[in-house]
């Protein structure tokens, strides 16, 4: 078993700029405990939507927990993030606005044991803004290999 320490979705910041980050529980089957412990988990097809006033998560990829029976978990159903009323509030009004998004960014284990999703309101890049993350990396990669050889 692969010791569990968090699953990011690394194409997030890529393609988004983050606004606000918000920690979020989420309702889970004890397999799904199991395989996202295991570090069976994929984040990055997933997106948030709300429905009735209540945020879910969809196309979050569990994988089936290889120890268990018939009763065995969906790979990707809907679950819902546990979020207090005043933040959905804020995360849904933020959302309406023109371009926003809520975007699961990473599984983690909390102090307490629990699973949570840091999940943020973001924004969609437009290709320049691509370039010009890419250009900035690659920058300070260049610089990282300098300081190497220097010391």
């Amino acid at each position: 078993m692969k010791d569990f320490k968090e699953i990011k979705n690394r194409k997030a910041k890529f393609e988004y700029h983050f606004l606000q980050s918000y920690e979020a529980g989420i309702t889970l089957v004890g397999t799904e405990v199991k395989s996202i412990k295991s570090g069976l988990a994929n984040l990055t097809d997933a997106y948030c939507i709300y429905k009735n006033g209540e945020l879910f998560i969809k196309s979050l990829y569990i994988a089936e927990y290889p120890f268990g029976n018939v009763h065995n978990h969906e790979t990707r159903r809907d679950r819902k993030l546990l979020l207090k009323k005043t933040e959905l509030k804020k995360i849904e009004r933020r959302v309406k606005e023109k371009g926003n998004s809520v975007i699961p960014y990473r599984i983690y284990l909390s102090e307490r044991g629990m699973i949570k999703v840091e999940i943020h309101v973001a924004q969609g890049k437009k290709s320049y803004d691509k370039r010009e993350s890419i250009r900035s990396k690659d920058q300070k990669r260049d610089l990282d290999r300098i300081k190497k050889i220097s010391l």
